[in-house]
């Protein structure tokens, strides 16, 4: 069985690197851009921001969403189309689901749907898709994102950024 299936499948974070290497080994690293979506405003949501933040930090130079600049609801549509078309796109965002899956990993090789937890209809985003799922997704979402664990997200987002690193960098 492939690690890249296009069935989405949830992971831990110790099978992160197995899923980026074998995107490494399928594509050249300068047609890879990281999609980090998410914004800084809102704890749960900031887990793209942070992950893009950290691989400008070592490198990377194919990088959309970052604290700084980050890709979100108000510019996601912008943000798609300034990417080159022939580059392979790994969309990160973070998730709610069930209790047994948060500080889990859905990956795929397909694209993720941003915001579809807090019930908004954005464009597909992503060749590949990584969505961390950083609490439970229950009746109010949005209050959900702002009282996730700020240390559960900056956990991930180091699970994601270490795991890419080992993939793309060793």
């Amino acid at each position: 069985m492939s690690v890249l299936e296009t069935e989405r499948r949830r992971i831990a974070g110790g099978e992160l690197v197995d899923f980026f290497r074998e995107i490494h080994r399928r594509h050249e690293e300068e047609k890879i851009t990281f999609l980090c979506i998410g914004t800084d405003r809102s704890t749960g949501d900031a887990l793209g921001p942070l992950v893009g933040s950290r691989l400008e930090e070592h490198g990377f130079a194919h990088v959309v969403g970052t604290l700084e600049y980050p890709c979100d609801a108000d510019n996601l549509e912008q943000r798609l189309a300034a990417i080159p078309a022939d580059h392979i796109i790994i969309a990160i965002d973070a998730s709610l689901g069930a209790s047994t899956s948060v500080g889990n990993y859905l990956v795929s090789a397909q694209p993720l749907f941003p915001a579809q937890s807090v019930g908004h209809s954005l464009p597909a985003a992503g060749h590949y898709s990584v969505a961390g799922v950083v609490n439970v997704k229950g009746p109010k979402p949005y209050w959900t994102l702002q009282m996730t664990s700020l240390y559960k997200v900056m956990q991930m987002a180091e699970e994601i950024t270490a795991a890419i690193l080992m993939a793309f960098k060793s």
